[in-house]
């Protein structure tokens, strides 16, 4: 695993983190292109894991990268955005987002994840916030805290390594088999009654459709090449 920061701007410090990676519904995906786009944000880094195949996207002539790095000086905000990041790497990208978060001094870690459910239409908000974390009022009033549950990937992982920095996670309920944007717009809800970012989710669902079929395009493409990439490992086998 590399992370690579560009030398300009000069690297922030005591950042708030903010990751989201492709599950149920690609709400983290999702989530973070749209602050990326709402909160004009910058690229400062990227990251390089051996075990993601190397393969890139292109986006209005622009090169998007399977793992990037991107901050916003208003609010002193860093999003890792992710599009392909294989299969079975939950404890890798949470060694990953800890590194960055230690390289950043980030003062709060906050994950976007989506979670499959009988009635992904319900809009619900959960949130998980570890003992040295914390939460808000305008959050408590916007998500349920959750009480039970199993949580898999990275966001499991980061939860799993009881680290010193906070981490608060939030959960969208949603559809498990195509982008949900409207579970993703219920999200930056809950996120901006706790930051303040004052980012209006309006706009997500009026894109829905754009947002959701580039990125499911983006995605499945991805999911090929892990596909042939396992299969030309295997092909070496014995």
């Amino acid at each position: 695993m590399k992370i690579t920061l560009l030398k300009k701007p000069k690297k922030p410090k005591n950042v708030t983190l903010v990751e989201g990676f492709p599950g149920f519904g690609l709400i983290g995906t999702i989530s973070i292109e749209f602050l990326m786009d709402h909160l004009k944000t910058e690229k400062i880094g990227v990251v390089e894991m051996e075990e993601i195949p190397a393969m890139i996207a292109i986006h209005q002539n622009k090169v998007i990268e399977p793992i990037s790095i991107h901050y916003n000086k208003e609010f002193n905000m860093v999003l890792i955005h992710a599009i392909n990041v294989g299969k079975n790497l939950g404890w890798k990208l949470a060694d990953m987002v800890e590194q960055l978060a230690k390289d950043l001094t980030a003062k709060q870690i906050i994950s976007l994840e989506g979670v499959g459910s009988p009635n992904p239409d319900s809009g619900r908000i959960f949130y998980y916030s570890t003992t040295n974390g914390n939460t808000s009022k305008k959050l408590e009033e916007t998500a349920k805290p959750l009480m039970e549950g199993i949580i898999v990937g990275a966001t499991g992982a980061l939860l799993a390594k009881q680290m010193k920095i906070p981490l608060l996670a939030l959960f969208a309920e949603a559809k498990s088999g195509m982008p949900d944007s409207k579970a993703a717009a219920e999200i930056i809800k809950a996120l901006d009654a706790f930051t303040g970012l004052k980012v209006d989710p309006k706009p997500l669902l009026k894109q829905a459709a754009m947002f959701e079929n580039k990125l499911k395009s983006i995605v499945e493409k991805g999911q090929k090449a892990e596909d042939t990439h396992q299969k030309k490992k295997l092909s070496y086998v014995g």
